[in-house]
């Protein structure tokens, strides 16, 4: 839901980042690949309860997943880029709720599960829905230039990156906040169902 308006106010400072990392050399797939590593290395620092040190990994983790599409804007963008961002995306996302399971998998274990239940479900309809966008050749650039068709929704990266921070400064809250957001989740994957019933319905 707000990652068109974060989009408009990152994008310039990015861009300018993404050319001068790519003057330097450095490949849009490296900066996605690192971006995982410290996505994962916040996971392990939450999985111990280091909270704080966490939620500053995330932050530097979700900068490097907004860069690495400006490394390939100002240099060349190819399909494997946009399969391992897609990819390695979703491994992130999954790896935050799980290590707050760990941390304290009786307080988080409940409502963890759901909430990679809901991230599940929610991906499934998100990757679908551009599978069939993709046989039908339909375009859009409603988040700007992307290898996928991209759907908007109510828990899009910036709710989830959100979600992430709060749980990492409010750690006790992350069961009832987990449980908000994975309904947030189902929501988004029914109104994505219901878009792909009004859209796909006819035989192509």
């Amino acid at each position: 839901m707000l990652d068109g308006a974060v989009r408009r106010r990152l994008e310039p400072i990015l861009n300018r980042l993404g050319i001068a990392l790519a003057n330097r050399g450095v490949s849009a797939d490296a900066v996605t690949i690192s971006g995982l590593c410290l996505g994962l290395a916040a996971a392990f620092l939450i999985s111990w309860q280091y909270y704080l040190a966490g939620a500053v990994l995330i932050l530097v983790s979700r900068l490097c997943d907004g860069l690495d599409g400006a490394v390939a804007r100002a240099s060349r963008k190819t399909d494997f880029g946009g399969f391992l961002d897609i990819v390695l995306d979703f491994v992130f996302y999954g790896a935050i709720p799980f290590a707050f399971i760990i941390a304290d998998p009786g307080a988080n274990g409940l409502a963890g599960g759901l909430l990679l239940f809901s991230f599940y479900v929610n991906g499934s309809s998100f990757l679908a829905y551009a599978i069939m966008a993709e046989k039908r050749a339909m375009t859009s650039e409603v988040r700007g230039a992307k290898s996928l068709y991209f759907t908007t929704g109510l828990a899009e990266a910036t709710e989830t990156i959100a979600f992430f921070l709060a749980s990492c400064l409010f750690p006790g809250w992350f069961p009832m906040l987990a449980v908000i957001f994975a309904f947030l989740c189902l929501y988004t994957a029914l109104s994505r169902v219901v878009l792909a019933g009004q859209t796909f319905r006819d035989r192509h």
